[in-house]
């Protein structure tokens, strides 16, 4: 299948991240492989602060590389600026937007069977906290399961233990729905508003190739206006030397994080910066074929491939899925396995080449 090589330039892509040059790394659902502009990013930031102290003008330069991150952010998920919050992660985002409904005894949550750990800590945490019920559906049937009792749905844009998509009739559910899309953005095409979704959480060091600490939350105004905020503090509010009457911003900066570094911010836009001058429909269009690809030889190869849609991500059946990561480990080859099921996941990106899957597929023979 043809893989259009021409819309990305691979040996330059890949030329920007060291790691590709000794290990065949397929590893970005869980980080993304760091660019080296990225790294000189933040070291000029701590040289900057070692050498001029950090004092008012530091305080600025942070604020400056936080508006161009949350352009950035907002420019990648199809959403107006003033709807995309800063965070550290994606499970931030969802906490956030879980806790801040303000739900209890008699309301419900409906969401998938394969959802990652921060997801699900949030949720139990209404559960014990707040009696609220939670509801589990297979990812597919989600939209369907919803019932009188429903207050959020609350599941995965890209399964993480799959890659299967979460089904389009969310966008016509009558109750707020919230998308884990740690495996989304940066991985396949995002519109926040053709998915229909009140809020979307992202994570800034996965597809986006940026440090660890970084994350973004998309909300709908609507959305935004119900949700309860706790936590307050400099970073959040809309005149933060007023005492007591600081209040919050108007807008998704009440939920930003508390304190992000400059060398932080100034990273992840490096990262971002490094797979936008790639071209995102490219990136996007090589990480997806890539990852049919493999999947495809996979098969070839006698491993059953777990039901994906058309997203990164390529789970695959393992008779030791822990052993058999550590042996591909000690052959150069990164991947992850998933807990509780049988499978060891492949994450393809554009930054990956032919030759990564032969890697793989080599590796698995030994």
């Amino acid at each position: 299948m043809p893989l259009c090589c021409s819309l990305v330039e691979i040996a330059k892509l890949r030329n920007e991240f060291p790691v590709t040059r000794t290990h065949a790394y397929l590893n970005a659902g869980t980080d993304g492989p760091l660019p080296v502009a990225s790294v000189r990013a933040a070291i000029a930031e701590l040289e900057r602060e070692a050498e001029h102290g950090r004092a008012q003008r530091h305080f600025e330069r942070r604020g400056e590389l936080g508006s161009e991150l949350r352009c950035a952010y907002a420019s990648i998920l199809g959403s107006p600026v003033e709807h995309i919050a800063l965070t550290s992660c994606t499970s931030e985002g969802i906490a956030q937007v879980i806790a801040g409904l303000r739900l209890g005894a008699g309301d419900e949550i409906v969401t998938s069977d394969e959802e990652h750990p921060g997801l699900l800590g949030a949720l139990a945490a209404a559960r014990e906290l707040h009696g609220v019920s939670i509801r589990m559906a297979a990812l597919g049937e989600v939209a369907g399961a919803v019932g009188p009792a429903t207050r959020l749905v609350a599941c995965s844009h890209v399964g993480w233990m799959s890659g299967s998509l979460a089904p389009a009739e969310l966008a016509q559910c009558d109750v707020p729905v919230l998308l884990d899309g740690a495996q989304g953005v940066g991985a396949v095409p995002v519109d926040v508003t053709a998915l229909g979704c009140d809020a979307y959480a992202g994570a800034g060091q996965k597809w986006l190739c940026g440090p660890d600490g970084t994350g973004m939350l998309h909300t709908t105004p609507e959305l935004r206006e119900r949700l309860a905020v706790d936590r307050r503090g400099y970073g959040n509010q809309a005149h933060a030397d007023a005492g007591l009457d600081a209040g919050l911003h108007a807008d998704a900066r009440r939920f930003d994080s508390m304190a992000l570094s400059a060398e932080t911010l100034a990273c992840a836009l490096a990262s971002m910066r490094v797979l936008a001058e790639a071209g995102w429909p490219a990136v996007y269009e090589r990480s997806r074929g890539l990852a049919a690809l493999l999947a495809e030889r996979l098969r070839e190869c006698g491993r059953e491939v777990a039901p994906r849609g058309d997203t990164t991500l390529v789970s695959f059946s393992s008779p030791d899925p822990a052993a058999e990561r550590a042996h591909l480990a000690e052959q150069g080859v990164i991947l992850r396995n998933i807990p509780g099921r049988p499978w060891l996941r492949a994450s393809v990106g554009a930054w990956n080449d032919e030759g990564d899957l032969e890697r793989l597929l080599g590796a698995l023979m030994v």
